[in-house]
């Protein structure tokens, strides 16, 4: 299971260089589309990785291909996991952040802010909010490398 670890680590490095060196020098929407993008992939990596664990445990029997059942088994199997469950929550949004209509604020300054629709509610994607995804990701990323290596 090591190599899933290491693409998770991977894609954790470049999203925290995304938010933490590109978004300071360019303050972009662009910056945090691909942010979101790159943490959806750094969080399918860690489903898989969770979920051919939970196989081997024999707490399921197979691994789902279709990603709805992939989020539903895992809200199944870790249900009374709140660093899971947050992270799934942000992760349904994360999916869909290329079809989702979204809107772009001072962008180039300071207050750069992505208002995306998502759910018929309005969320601004600003540096605050970025840290609260980053935040979320970094409980779920822990609680994942635990539970990886805990075989």
């Amino acid at each position: 299971m090591p190599e899933i670890l290491e693409k998770i680590i991977k894609e954790k490095i470049s999203a925290d260089h995304l938010l933490y060196v590109s978004m300071k020098y360019t303050k972009t929407c662009d910056v945090i589309i691909n942010l979101i993008k790159r943490w959806k992939i750094m969080l399918d990596y860690a489903l898989d990785g969770l979920l051919e664990i939970a196989k081997k445990k024999k707490i399921i029997k197979k691994v789902p291909d279709a990603p709805k059942l992939k989020v539903d088994a895992i809200k199944d199997i870790f249900s009374k996991n709140p660093e899971v469950l947050n992270a799934i929550k942000e992760y349904e949004m994360f999916k869909l952040i290329d079809i989702l209509k979204k809107t772009r604020e001072n962008e180039f300054r300071k207050g750069v802010c992505l208002r995306v629709i998502y759910k018929n509610e309005e969320t601004a994607i600003n540096l605050d909010k970025l840290k609260e995804y980053s935040d979320i990701l970094e409980r779920f990323i822990n609680f994942t490398k635990l539970y990886l290596t805990n075989k």
